[in-house]
């Protein structure tokens, strides 16, 4: 069922900015959630902060209530209007009247971290995730994605894969995401990880796609006009490959290391930003 929580008054440890802007967040995993809470806080302020009504999609959990009660807490203790954990578990679930309602009408939406795969399973090319996307697009609603709700972002994702190794295609499993950030592929947990070689195979393999790791409690912030922003305590990795002069990557076999010549590569961090069409990146 719809779970609604009444807010409560924002704690005075909290100091709230403001945003005029509606985002799409891309957070890395591990983001804080217990000290000052910088993303959470500023995914709350962006989704309407006392005004937010905020949707808690928790499908890429194995622990959907643990997760959604969680999350369900911090927004409610940050003093957002509304809450409501959507705990969708069959797809036939996403058609629930009262969940696309509030979907419709709510402004910041928040996908959990777990399974990707899981995630896509769920949602895809249905009603809600449609809804969700244009919305999103659009900017008439705040998206967050943490871990797993970050990795579903592109129209390719990387559904697992290996760390610590050379590029190859064995180390890289690629899947159809949601499309919300079409023009990327995302990796989390990426230097916490070691995860650089599996996202350079992945652009290998998809040299029309822009590759952006975003480590632990680090996000990168679309606003809708073409920038990345960043924010948190680690970096954001580009990998363009506008330049790219060459790579083996759709000739190798499973386990052969790719070849790639003239790649740019970027770390951005905290108050840099990127431009996705200028492929420029700016100090902060």
């Amino acid at each position: 069922m719809l779970q609604k929580i009444t807010s409560q008054s924002l704690s005075t440890e909290v100091k709230m900015p403001h945003f005029k802007k509606t985002a799409v967040m891309v957070i890395g995993g591990a983001e804080d959630k217990i000290h000052g809470k910088e993303i959470l806080v500023n995914f709350f302020a962006r989704s309407g902060g006392e005004n937010a009504r905020i949707a808690i999609i928790p499908s890429a959990s194995r622990e959907p209530v643990i997760i959604g009660i969680r999350y369900n807490t911090i927004f409610e203790e940050m003093g957002a209007k509304s809450v409501a954990v959507i705990d969708i578990r069959e797809r036939e679930q996403c058609d629930h009247p009262v969940w696309q309602n509030y979907i419709q009408t709510c402004t910041g939406i928040f996908f959990t971290g777990g399974d990707q795969l899981r995630l896509w399973a769920l949602l895809s090319d249905t009603p809600m995730m449609e809804m969700i996307r244009l919305r999103a697009q659009a900017n008439k609603v705040t998206l967050a994605g943490t871990s797993a709700g970050a990795a579903v972002m592109g129209h390719h994702m990387i559904a697992g894969g290996g760390s610590g190794e050379c590029p190859n295609r064995s180390l890289t499993d690629m899947a159809t995401g949601l499309g919300i950030l079409p023009e990327l592929i995302v990796d989390q947990h990426f230097h916490n990880r070691n995860r650089m070689a599996r996202l350079l195979s992945a652009i290998a393999i998809h040299p029309d796609k822009i590759g952006m790791g975003v480590d632990e409690d680090t996000c990168a912030i679309f606003e809708g006009d073409d920038k990345i922003q960043v924010t948190g305590k680690g970096v954001v990795t580009i990998v363009d490959p506008g330049e790219m002069s060459y790579t083996n990557g759709h000739q190798v076999d499973n386990g052969e290391p790719i070849r790639i010549h003239n790649l740019r590569i970027h770390l951005l961090g905290y108050g840099d930003s990127y431009d996705l069409k200028q492929r420029a990146a700016s100090y902060g």
